[in-house]
């Protein structure tokens, strides 16, 4: 059986999309294309040459980011003013609390997802005989970290297994315990795109005195949600796939309820709220063990923030905190549900279509994700060559590759 070419792909997917109204504020067509129904694949440059099907490996970036990757550059050529990098900090803070229903101060940019649960593993001061709860959807890096923690912390490992490209909400409910500390899980598999039900686990596991984190990275940007009216304790996205800016920066929401009892990870200037001087002190210098002349040194004490401004322990990537900050204002614009209504018929026609021309798919059916992924049968080699030829860039996952996963994006 034949791959699906770009020209068939292009076709069926147009087929029996309308267009949506526009987003206030923004310079949209008045009447989009079939092909553009939000009216963005101008501000998508990789659309002009590519069939870009891969948006949950990388995100392609926006010429709004790329904008606002240059500004920073061209600031820093003449004056390299810390206070308009903390503003962009400060704006891609609100932004994303505004955009997915959280407070500023419960959110911290981070510089990937594995700081994130990084972080909040290492608050909960884990014991031996303690277990954590993770789906076997999880990514890999999941796997590693609690792997890691069963040697050093002694916990355990409780994996929910998948059935038929799911994992059910009732299947977690046995391994919950009154040891459970945390329930962790890809809110959107990287692996094959299954979209949990969120807000049933969350149920579930506050009735049993339980935490929820939530890997966000493949779900925040292609569906509207409000984190507080979910109840998710923990939940980290990055900047570099759906959300559309650069490496380096991982907004990292941590309910305002949680903050006190979740310590840094690690510590450094960028959680210094204020320094206190007590005058007139000395200590005895490292370097001549004299005290006085070089060995004085002022008694300092630090009262440190309390938000979760407290995890962003150093400096942030600036340059992609502003090309956050810049494509969250693009979301805003464009609008998630909008970006939902056009993402999620495509994926389900694409997998349905593969579906019915006998391919093995793993997505399940009326999923709630634009990922979809299957098992493409073909030698991977020549596979390779007709998507080259056709300019078509998608994931091959699993163990020799013997899946493709293709997502797709606002502007496809």
């Amino acid at each position: 059986m034949s791959l699906l070419d770009r020209r068939s792909f292009l076709t069926t997917t147009a087929a029996g999309l309308s267009a949506l109204p526009t987003a206030r504020g923004m310079t949209l067509p008045s009447e989009p294309a079939k092909e553009d129904p939000l009216g963005v694949r101008a501000e998508f440059p990789i659309t002009r040459n590519h069939t870009f099907l891969n948006t949950a490996w990388i995100g392609p970036i926006p010429q709004v980011a790329r904008d606002a990757a240059v500004d920073y550059a061209d600031e820093n050529l003449i004056w390299a003013d810390i206070r308009s990098r903390l503003m962009q900090r400060d704006r891609a803070r609100t932004a994303f609390a505004e955009l997915f229903g959280a407070k500023p101060d419960e959110v911290a940019l981070l510089f990937t997802t594995a700081d994130g649960e990084a972080v909040v593993t290492h608050g909960l001061d884990l014991k031996p005989g303690d277990n954590i709860v993770v789906d076997a959807l999880h990514y890999a890096g999941t796997f590693l970290l609690y792997k890691q923690l069963q040697e050093q912390k002694g916990i355990e490992l409780r994996v929910v297994p998948e059935t038929e490209g799911r994992v059910r909400v009732e299947d977690f409910e046995p391994r919950i315990d009154e040891r459970t500390r945390l329930v962790s899980v890809a809110w959107v598999s990287n692996r094959n795109g299954y979209r949990h039900d969120l807000g049933a686990i969350v149920e579930l596991a506050h009735a049993k005195g339980t935490l929820v984190y939530a890997d966000s990275v493949q779900a925040l940007g292609t569906f509207p949600t409000n984190l507080t009216e979910l109840g998710v304790d923990f939940a980290c996205a990055a900047a570099h796939k759906w959300l559309f800016a650069g490496f380096g920066a991982a907004p990292c929401f941590s309910r305002e309820e949680h903050l006190d009892r979740i310590r840094p990870d690690r510590y450094g200037h960028g959680q210094i709220a204020e320094t206190l001087t007590r005058e007139g002190s000395t200590r005895t210098s490292s370097v001549t063990g004299q005290v006085g002349g070089q060995g004085r040194f002022p008694e300092r004490d630090f009262r440190l923030r309390t938000t979760a401004e407290k995890y962003e322990y150093s400096c942030v990537s600036y340059s992609t905190v502003a090309q956050l900050a810049a494509t969250l204002g693009l979301f805003k614009e464009v609008g998630l549900s909008r970006i939902e209504a056009h993402t999620m018929p495509l994926a389900r026609e694409l997998r349905d279509g593969i579906a019915e021309l006998g391919f093995e798919t793993w997505t399940p059916k009326d999923n709630g994700s634009p990922i979809v992924t299957f098992v493409h049968g073909q030698d991977i080699e020549h596979l390779n060559r007709l998507l080259e030829e056709e300019a078509i860039s998608v994931s091959f996952r699993e163990k020799n590759h013997t899946l493709m996963r293709v997502s797709v994006s606002m502007f496809n």
